[in-house]
């Protein structure tokens, strides 16, 4: 009987391949099979074996992906044939990187899994932004939140807007309008600071500084596409002021 291999899920954090963790490294080095994610820098492939088959698997928001059921069938039929899979995603497998799901396909299939994290692009977001997003003197927490949910679901913003929470959207460019209306309708103020990291930790970062009320205007005038991150609360307006690293392009957009 053929032993099964085993499967990591590989956070490759948030776009600077230098930020990837010696764990990391380390099951790239071992895999057999790389399933890669579309927002995985290239230069992460590097440590990976010579010998490893790679597998790119597309999952940007906007476009065209590869199905989820797709990528689950050729881990599992991957690791009962024997080899080591690697599902390199970007950012942390398990912060809206459907993690939980593959782990749960996996564990049913009597597959090993290790998860192996990653910076997460909202905190990468927040770095590059010169936010710090937990600030004693603006936040007492911060909640990371969706702004692509399934179908009928979503966050309660009244809730969110009530706990005085810094908020950190993840995929919210094709909604920007739709959220920022639902924001300023469960009670946020307009002139709430926020801030919009496009491509965090890259070296074409690009950081717009605004307010709530500007928030879709300034993602339509600066023409921002995904990947991007949108951080709304009194520890944004930390993002007009902080030090400008030498690759970043910051526009300040404050009404």
């Amino acid at each position: 009987m053929t032993r099964s291999g085993k499967a990591y899920l590989v956070g490759a954090g948030p776009g600077d391949p230098e930020l990837l963790t010696l764990k990391a490294v380390r099951a790239l080095k071992q895999a057999d099979v790389l399933l890669v994610d579309d927002l995985v820098h290239p230069d992460v492939l590097e440590h990976a074996s010579p010998n490893a088959r790679i597998v790119h698997v597309g999952k940007r928001g906007g476009c065209a992906s590869t199905p989820q059921a797709y990528i689950e069938r050729l881990m599992v039929a991957e690791a009962r044939a024997g080899r080591t899979v690697v599902r390199l995603k970007g950012g942390d497998p398990c912060m809206f990187g459907r993690g939980g799901e593959e782990i749960a396909v996996l564990t049913a299939a009597g597959i090993e899994v290790d998860v192996v994290n990653g910076i997460t692009s909202g905190i990468a977001a927040a770095t590059g932004a010169g936010i710090a997003l937990t600030h004693r003197d603006h936040a007492h927490g911060v909640a990371f939140v969706t702004g692509h949910a399934a179908s009928g679901t979503g966050p309660d913003w009244h809730a969110l807007v009530r706990s005085g929470l810094t908020l950190v959207i993840y995929m919210g460019v094709a909604r920007c309008a739709e959220l920022e209306r639902a924001l300023l309708a469960a009670g946020m103020p307009a002139d709430m600071p926020a801030a919009i990291v496009q491509n965090a930790s890259r070296s074409d970062q690009r950081v717009v500084a605004t307010r709530l009320d500007g928030l879709s205007a300034d993602v339509e005038a600066h023409r921002i596409g995904s990947p991007a991150i949108f951080i709304v609360g009194r520890a944004a307006r930390e993002a007009m002021n902080a030090a400008v690293p030498a690759t970043d392009t910051r526009l300040h957009a404050m009404r």
